[in-house]
């Protein structure tokens, strides 16, 4: 029987430094940023934009070079703008961290093509992007747009994944362009027979931080940290079913939340319970006799 720990213990811990910082730089971002929250439609949207994104790197390779060049504009921009917000530097000192990511990127992953990016420098700067964007987009989701938008985000992963593959094509493509858009963490134990790694996408990193983040806003940090675990158990249940029986690319945002939303029903049938119980307790008064 196979199994893995690293992943889901990868996937627990990015989730937890999301869900944890969050506390700390969302009042910054909204103080300097000033972004509205996003409505139903803006969510629906946004899953709409993604899909549009994955068709295009995967059926337009001729404009891959400019999706390349938006994808490290973007990470850059994030770089810069977690260094100045938080760093209290000057401009010109926050420009160093996303020169540095280009600058690597151009040399060791494009130029050399070295191992040292493909194995190393490429998920130490995917874990720091998936972190980030989750910083960054938590501010601007709801409870309910959360909520909508987890739905409709992993209905997109089954189609894009299990149906017409595009998905599986779009990372291939990614890769082929050196971007780091997975992370990779060794098996362990190892298997040689199933190969040196596990791989998933900043998106699945992303979905459980925007989940847990939002449960920790509406049920407390505790039952987030909880969550956080039901996540990486529902995780490991699905990699050991897919290491030993399935052995295909699978959503993770599925694995995911099976482990989230029955914890997350639980607890809101167990509140409603509560305060229908409370609005129906008579209520007895103390009368003075005249």
């Amino acid at each position: 029987m196979y199994f893995d720990i690293a992943m889901p213990l990868t996937l627990f811990a990015v989730t937890l430094v999301s869900m944890f910082a969050n506390q700390k730089t969302e009042p910054k971002l909204k103080e300097n940023l000033q972004e509205k929250p996003m409505g139903v439609r803006d969510a629906a949207l946004l899953v709409g934009l993604m899909v549009v994104m994955i068709f295009l790197i995967v059926f337009v390779r001729d404009i891959n070079y400019v999706l390349m060049a938006l994808y490290l504009f973007a990470y850059s921009l994030l770089l810069y703008t977690f260094t100045y917000l938080f760093s209290k530097s000057h401009w010109y000192v926050s420009i160093l961290p996303p020169a540095s990511f280009i600058l690597l990127y151009v040399v060791f992953g494009v130029l050399l093509d070295d191992p040292l990016w493909t194995y190393y420098l490429a998920d130490i700067f995917g874990l720091i992007f998936a972190v980030l964007i989750t910083l960054y987009l938590a501010g601007l989701f709801t409870w309910r747009t959360t909520a909508i938008f987890g739905v409709l985000l992993t209905a997109m992963d089954i189609i894009l994944v299990l149906v017409t593959k595009t998905m599986v094509q779009a990372a291939n493509v990614a890769l082929s362009l050196k971007l780091p858009v997975l992370v990779s963490v060794p098996l362990i134990p190892p298997a040689p027979a199933l190969g040196r790694a596990l791989s998933l996408g900043l998106g699945d990193f992303f979905f459980a931080g925007l989940l847990d983040i939002q449960t920790m806003k509406k049920y407390g940090k505790r039952f987030a940290i909880v969550c956080a675990g039901a996540m990486t158990i529902s995780f490991f249940i699905f990699e050991v079913a897919l290491l030993n029986y399935w052995r295909i690319p699978f959503p993770g945002t599925l694995m995911i939340i099976c482990g989230w939303a029955p914890l997350v029903t639980w607890k809101w049938l167990t509140m409603r319970k509560s305060h229908v119980s409370e609005l129906g307790t008579p209520v007895v008064r103390e009368q003075t006799a005249i």
